[in-house]
């Protein structure tokens, strides 16, 4: 089953794991380190995230590494752009605003 990506970022556990495995692939018992909670919570976690295709799972032995596929995250990306858009407009008219007023004061 495919996931909406926006629920891998939904929960603050999952975006911790995303930062985490951004720098370096970990195993799930070296991801599990780094939160107070199960193991198998951090489990149902890497699922999740695996169901949303932003994991790449390499085998080493017993071991599965998993790491970030950075550009599954697009997505969101383009869809905060249009935010930034908008933020970027009244930033601009913020700014017309500051210099018309500024150059009534000269």
């Amino acid at each position: 089953m495919r996931r909406d990506i926006f629920q891998a970022i939904a929960d603050p556990t999952r975006r911790a794991i995303l930062v985490l495995i951004a720098v370096q692939a970990m195993t799930p018992n070296a991801i599990a380190e780094h939160f107070d909670i199960t193991r198998q919570s951090i489990s149902k976690h890497i699922r999740i995230l695996n169901e949303c295709d932003l994991l790449a799972q390499k085998q080493d032995g017993r071991e599965i590494y998993y790491g970030l596929k950075i550009d599954k995250l697009k997505e969101i990306d383009l869809w905060l752009d249009q935010f930034r858009k908008i933020m970027e407009d009244s930033f601009q008219q913020l700014d017309q605003v500051l210099f018309t007023l500024k150059n009534k004061k000269k």
